[in-house]
């Protein structure tokens, strides 16, 4: 039996797990939160921060020997940080974090510069946005000239962390899921484009080598092997045993719904960013600004909790009584409709009862999300089952009516640590291909995650009528803007 470690360090901790090679199953655990430190934004998390925090939290969550024994350490950490360094390895400046949104303007300069969205949905998969390290290497070079100009290499968060844990070699490595983040590599080519970051940040910088889904980093100077490492979206979908066919919905704030696809896809519109996946192969993504906001204002309005809406809820029935709710609370991204504000329609006196409002909230936000599916659908991805992540998944409106109305089976997975489980996932296959036990293009069949799952039975029908209500509602409010993406 062999011992790996994945480390996930996000956003405000580091999670540590320690699993057996060959079948996945957990030994050990560690938790550290991040020292507090650096620039606040707007929301009162931090935007900037010494990286070096992070490798303080990861020493904590390793104490008491949770690495004895481990041959192989997988890195998953939050993704679109950008880490500038000069010649020398130092930082020229704190990190920038993936909620850094001061790069809106550059993000903006950056897409009329290339020549429109379309131009940059053909050269890298994604139209750059605020978060990702190009537009971040646009605004340093606008806002901080002189860091700009000290800045010769341009890292991301797990980037630097596996470049740390081995020593800070001379030889920089990232992996395709991270790098297809940046705004500056192609998942379609697998190529960086240089002169996408010398139109940000006014010069070349050197870039990671983008290593494979089984490559080594490389190894410590301890003999530990350090696999290539990926963001925690990458990670998350290998820690989940995601494959073609597999959808992940994830309820926030915001939604996302994610697919595995066989290739990259460019979208001129701007509605689909093409990440790489850790396997080899691909995740489109569709995001809307507004999901679990609309359950939580609505929940407000009607003065009770999440758990006391989802009850209401659950006292309607399909349709709400002909009440739709477009919740476009915070305007729309998908579809785009950044001016725009949520709608109430249908309102009649025997819909006007708080348990068809609460309905009409939960379908509203599950319709808008079946809108981003469809974008991806109507690209030829296919979706045969659904992941639900997000603690609104746990709610039982969520679990009635989502089945139904994306007309596919339903996985509500237990809640764990994925990317921390998928970078261990990603270490025991670089483990196994170093060892001769693995193909390096099949990871290691690992125990799926434990959930549970809903099929849409019967209900398919009724589904697609109150999709067709909410579709009907939106058209007539805003007509033609999916085009013909959403039906």
């Amino acid at each position: 039996m062999g011992i790996v470690a994945g480390l996930d360090s996000s956003s405000a901790f580091t999670r540590i797990v320690v699993c057996d090679t060959d079948t996945g199953a957990v030994l050990r655990q560690g938790y550290a939160p991040h020292p507090q430190s650096g620039a606040a934004g707007p929301e009162g998390k931090p935007t900037e921060v010494d990286p070096q925090a992070w490798l303080l939290s990861l020493g904590e969550a390793a104490t008491g020997g949770l690495l004895e024994g481990v041959q192989a350490i997988g890195v998953s950490a939050q993704q679109h940080g950008l880490l500038p360094l000069d010649a020398q390895g130092s930082l020229v400046r704190p990190a920038l974090l993936g909620n850094d949104k001061r790069a809106q303007v550059a993000a903006a300069d950056l897409i009329d510069a290339l020549g429109g969205r379309q131009a940059w949905a053909e050269a890298v998969g994604c139209v750059p946005q605020s978060a990702q390290p190009v537009a971040k290497l646009r605004w340093l070079a606008k806002n901080e000239p002189e860091a700009a100009q000290r800045t010769a290499v341009v890292m991301q968060p797990h980037d630097w962390l596996v470049w740390q844990l081995l020593g800070r070699p001379v030889r920089r490595t990232t992996d395709r899921g991270a790098a297809s983040g940046t705004g500056y590599w192609s998942a379609a080519t697998g190529a960086y484009r240089p002169d996408l970051v010398e139109l940000a940040l006014g010069h070349q910088a050197l870039l990671p080598e983008v290593l494979g889904p089984a490559e080594a980093a490389g190894t410590t100077p301890e003999g530990l092997l350090i696999s290539a490492g990926t963001g925690e979206t990458m990670a998350a979908a290998l820690g989940l045993g995601l494959g073609p066919g597999d959808a992940v919905v994830s309820l926030g704030a915001s939604g996302s719904v994610m697919a595995v696809h066989h290739e990259a896809l460019a979208d001129s519109q701007g509605l689909i960013t093409s990440f790489a996946d850790a396997t080899g192969m691909h995740l489109p993504v569709v995001h809307t600004l507004n999901a679990v906001r609309a359950l939580r204002g609505t929940a407000e309005l009607l003065g009770v909790d999440l758990e006391g809406l989802s009850t209401l809820a659950l006292k309607s029935s399909p349709g709400a009584y002909g009440l739709v709710l477009l919740p476009y609370l915070e305007g729309e991204r998908t579809p785009q409709l950044p001016h725009t504000a949520g709608s109430l329609s249908g309102l009649r006196r025997e819909s006007m009862k708080p348990e068809h409002l609460a309905r009409a909230a939960f379908e509203g936000m599950l319709c808008s999300l079946a809108d981003a599916m469809d974008v991806l659908r109507g690209r030829g991805v296919e979706v045969r089952r659904v992941f639900l992540l997000g603690q609104a998944a746990e709610l039982p409106a969520v679990q009635a009516a989502a089945p139904m109305l994306f007309g596919t089976q339903v996985v509500v997975p237990q809640p764990a640590d994925y990317a921390a489980l998928g970078a261990a996932r990603q270490a025991a296959w670089a483990l196994g291909v170093a060892q001769g036990t693995l193909a390096p293009h099949t990871p290691p069949a690992w125990q799926g995650a434990a959930a549970q799952v809903f099929e849409p039975g019967e209900e398919l029908a009724v589904g697609r009528a109150v999709r067709q209500q909410y579709v009907a509602t939106r058209e007539q409010l805003h007509p033609g803007a999916f085009g013909h993406a959403a039906t």
